[in-house]
């Protein structure tokens, strides 16, 4: 077994492999960019070594560089993780050539399914079931558009070295297909280096169902079931499960078979992942290989007992499999979040900066419960602009799969993070929505379940006595703590009042207290609108930024943010202002005024971190609706900005290459 290993990776990935390393005993090098001097990675590996800039063209993707790490701390062995160097044979042969073990599969493997050209090709070879489509060299867009036309609309054009969801775009048009072929390109060729791309038939409402593959140096393989990863945000994972609730075990077997022959027919040795897109009638597509360890792997983990890291570890070193099939079970549910710096109520958009605060909920196993969290980042940490924006990986598991999903629900609405914008909230709101707890999912979801974007769920009457009474609970402690401040008068000291008025956006609820006291931990019975009484307890203290307790039946676990005489209240995807007043005062709050948000229609303002790609107007111009008007990169994705209407361009305030902060105007219109 390896001594010392080199993890050519960074974020939670790379603490992810030292901690699988640790427990078995492996010391761990980390490499890290002048972006990630202060990483949690670099504080976890027993050594690091910088090597380099913060643009990852710069130092993760430098193989000489990680080489050269090696040497200096004697790393027998490199964990790529994934993205970066993972899929890259010639940093594979480069480390071979050094006598440096690269833990993943070989050369071989990688050449023939790490393209995705070439491993369509392969499969077809192989009598794997292939989506119909155009392998060859794509000229240019006419050519593109000659093969769109010839497959059938709709058509999903694809880098070849692609990986992420990016260097992808769905064309339902001829029109979509030119402008899909060059922002493919572009995000390919900045992205991969690399901007070759291919065609395929587009399959309308598919699932994407992968399958977890496991083989060694000695000719066995194995696979680890399945992952359901049908919720997807522009081709990018965003929840995950494992198993699928639509698979039975006949398809399951069928797939997982010709998932393992597939690994076998490319000599693969390591963990890798074969994916496929099912349609309605369970009927199955060979998508692509990916030959290295998926982000979302730990719901396998969960559900096999099975680490996939210390495989991966052991496959390298020459080790046989230590199971076979028969030995492989699937037990329970695990679900998977990820958790995004981006922003849901601007259409994901990215967001860069410092995280204020950073509380995940406690890991480990609670009764049948289990909560895991990967993650590499803490309290404090930059969220770059120059890597990936997932910040964590949030997964649970149960039993049953109703379960699962309202641990996560529950894990959810634990997890504090400021000081960016992220999508938790839309994490949180997803776990209550019926078409996903019941389990009908395609790749299609969210663009189908949210055609206008991301808004808080809006609370049902059960729901606003819920939050009136959390409310209600947190102002009487509030001001009982105010109260009790040495040298101050206490004008809410005597009597408890009983009635009180719970501003909810923009509601007026009636609060009324039938019994009880203010004290920690708190118990009070309570009435809303006049309704049964409420049993609210908790042992919450101001300046917790997660309530937690009980109100009625309903076990709560609610975020509060302080607002100007009031509180933020977020639970289960509902985000709500809550003011709880006495009935005078809130006779005198309802006098007044509403504050008007500015007018920025004559602006086109930037609607994330990010830097500048082009301008695609001039001064004077007029521009119909649609039209593209400037194109904006952030986290390694391009976001085209487009006119709203038809307009006249009055000033450019920006140009290329101008590195802009969110809001930042990039022209004005006439």
């Amino acid at each position: 077994m390896f001594k010392k290993i080199l993890i050519a990776n960074r974020g939670e990935i790379a603490c992810r492999v030292i901690k699988t390393a640790r427990r078995m005993g492996i010391a761990t090098v980390a490499v890290y960019s002048d972006a990630d001097r202060d990483a949690v990675h670099v504080e976890m590996a027993d050594e690091a070594v910088h090597i380099g800039p913060a643009p990852a063209a710069q130092s993760y993707l430098v193989a000489d560089r990680i080489i050269e790490a090696c040497k200096e701390t004697g790393a027998e062995a490199v964990h790529p993780g994934y993205g970066f160097l993972s899929e890259r044979a010639s940093f594979c042969e480069a480390l071979e050539a050094q006598g440096i073990v690269f833990i993943g599969p070989k050369p071989k493997a990688i050449n023939a399914m790490g393209d995705k050209i070439e491993s369509k090709k392969f499969a077809n070879a192989a009598k794997v079931s292939t989506v119909p489509g155009f392998l060859g060299v794509i000229e240019n867009a006419d050519h593109a558009e000659r093969i769109a036309d010839e497959i059938g609309y709709p058509v999903m054009i694809k880098a070849s070295a692609g990986g992420g969801g990016k260097g992808m775009r769905i064309a339902w048009t001829k029109d979509e297909v030119r402008d899909g072929f060059d922002r493919a390109r572009s995000e390919a060729k900045s992205s991969f280096g690399d901007d070759r791309v291919f065609i395929e038939k587009f399959v309308v409402d598919p699932r994407h169902i992968e399958i977890q593959v496991l083989a060694d140096g000695h000719g066995n393989a194995v696979y680890l079931g399945e992952r359901e990863c049908s919720i997807q945000r522009r081709n990018q994972k965003v929840v995950e499960e494992a198993p699928s609730p639509f698979l039975d075990e006949k398809t399951r077997k069928a797939m997982g078979e010709q998932a393992v022959a597939l690994a076998k027919a490319v000599d693969y040795q390591s963990a890798g992942t074969v994916e496929f897109i099912v349609d309605k009638d369970k009927n199955f597509y060979f998508l692509e290989m990916n030959t290295r360890l998926q982000v979302e792997h730990p719901v396998t983990e969960l559900i096999t007992g099975v680490d996939l890291v210390e495989q991966m570890i052991r496959v390298a070193a020459g080790e046989k499999l230590a199971f076979g099939q028969s030995d492989v079970k699937l037990n329970g549910w695990a679900v998977e979040s990820r958790l995004y710096a981006e922003d849901p109520y601007r259409n994901f958009l990215p967001s860069i900066g410092r995280l204020t605060r950073y509380q995940p909920p406690e890991e480990g196993k609670f009764e049948e419960i289990v909560v895991r969290n990967d993650t590499g980042v803490t309290e404090g940490s930059e969220i770059s602009m120059f890597y990936d924006p997932m910040i964590a990986k949030l997964c649970t598991w149960a039993p049953t799969r109703i379960e699962a999903i309202d641990a996560m629900s529950e894990a959810l609405d634990e997890f504090v993070v400021d000081g960016i914008e992220h999508n938790l909230p839309f994490l949180s709101a997803l776990m209550q929505h019926p078409r996903w707890r019941e389990g009908r999912l395609s790749t299609g979801f969210i663009a189908e379940e949210y055609p206008d974007g991301f808004a808080p769920i809006a609370p049902d009457a059960d729901d606003k006595a819920v939050l009136a009474s959390i409310a209600t609970a947190v102002e009487l402690l509030r001001r009982d703590r105010l109260d009790r401040l040495s040298g101050r008068l206490a004008p809410h000291s005597g009597a408890l009042k009983r009635d009180w008025v719970v501003k909810l956006g923009q509601d007026y609820l009636s609060a009324t207290v039938l019994e009880g006291m203010i004290s920690i931990p708190m118990e009070l019975d309570l009435s809303i609108e006049g309704g049964k009484a409420l049993t609210v307890t908790s042992d919450w203290r101001p300046g917790e930024p997660v309530w937690r307790g009980t109100v009625g039946q309903h076990r709560i676990a609610a975020q509060l943010r302080s607002l100007p005489n009031g509180t933020r209240i977020a639970w289960k995807g509902i985000s709500v202002a809550a003011q709880a007043m006495l009935p005078q005062t809130a006779a005198l709050e309802r006098l007044m005024p509403v504050k008007l948000p500015p007018d920025t229609s004559k602006l086109l303002l930037c609607p994330m971190p990010g830097l500048v790609v082009s301008i695609s107007v001039a001064e004077g111009q007029e521009v119909k609706a649609g039209e593209t008007l400037a194109v904006v990169e952030a986290m390694k994705m391009e976001n085209v900005l487009r006119a709203e209407r038809d307009l006249t361009i009055a000033k450019l305030n920006a140009k290329p290459g101008d590195s802009l902060a969110v809001d930042a105007v990039i022209m004005e219109f006439a």
